[in-house]
């Protein structure tokens, strides 16, 4: 190897970096989330996570945009994403009321919410290597963590535009904390987005679609979040349905694959009989 190969070894492109560039950025933001918290300036720690998700979701999409994925990068990805939808969610929220309403009982809360996040990122990277059919791509195993961060503080969102204090019940945050820890660690199928594909045809009137959302969240941002995690919430038993008659169907055309198989096998075996008697 030449002194100048060796020279560029040493060196790499800026672009490569740009995805853990993102997702340094995402772990700072959910880190900055419960210093939010602490100063009790808690719609900016809501912000603070909304954000991390939104750079979660661009880090991934640039890796393979760019063709730099690495081991490296999906190890901090797995950090990053434990830390804000994980750590984050469950100190806010600790913070916000569970602390002052269950005490020792609403830290017990958190630490299940936050495990329940740990063990269904540790799933989703022990599937990665899992061969699969290609239908299984259009869905997650249990909710993904930054949707399950983000549904996680609905009520904290909800009590941001409304004079009720009923929002701020610890026994109705741990209730719902509870439900959504357990359906990130569940095994129910939730539709994912990231191999849906637009026609052509859709295509202006999704940019125009996407004005009228960006109009509606600068106007009533908690009120469009509050709705857009209710529409999730509501997608899930058309998801499970989904993959269940996806799985079905997929089973069917097993069964008909053996049963053609076996025919094949028996007539070959019949066609062998004839040579031999002939």
């Amino acid at each position: 190897m030449s002194s100048e190969q060796r020279r560029r070894l040493r060196f790499t492109s800026l672009n490569s970096l740009i995805p853990n560039m993102l997702t340094t950025l995402a772990l700072c933001a959910g880190l900055t989330s419960v210093r939010f918290a602490l100063d009790e300036r808690w719609q900016m720690a809501v912000v603070a996570i909304l954000a991390a998700g939104v750079l979660d979701g661009l880090d991934g999409r640039m890796a393979r945009l760019l063709n730099s994925a690495s081991k490296f990068g999906a190890e901090l990805d797995s950090l990053s994403d434990f830390v804000s939808f994980g750590v984050a969610p469950g100190l806010v929220l600790f913070l916000w009321t569970l602390d002052s309403g269950l005490g020792g009982i609403g830290w017990i809360i958190a630490l299940v919410f936050t495990v329940s996040c740990g063990l269904r990122l540790a799933r989703f990277n022990s599937m990665l290597d899992r061969k699969q059919p290609a239908w299984a791509s259009r869905y997650f195993t249990g909710i993904a963590a930054p949707a399950g961060a983000s549904i996680s503080l609905l009520f904290m969102v909800i009590s941001f535009y409304s004079d009720n204090d009923f929002f701020r019940n610890p026994i109705l945050n741990a209730a719902w904390m509870m439900f959504i820890a357990f359906l990130m660690a569940s095994r129910i199928p939730t539709f994912s987005i990231k191999r849906l594909r637009i026609a052509r045809r859709f295509i202006m009137p999704l940019l125009l679609l996407v004005g009228v959302f960006a109009a509606i969240l600068l106007s009533y941002p908690w009120q469009l979040l509050s709705l857009i995690a209710l529409v999730y919430m509501g997608t899930i038993p058309f998801s499970i349905m989904s993959y269940r008659r996806l799985m079905a169907q997929d089973a069917s055309h097993t069964v008909e694959d053996a049963y053609c198989d076996d025919d094949d096998d028996a007539q070959d075996a019949q066609n062998e009989n004839g040579d031999n008697r002939n």
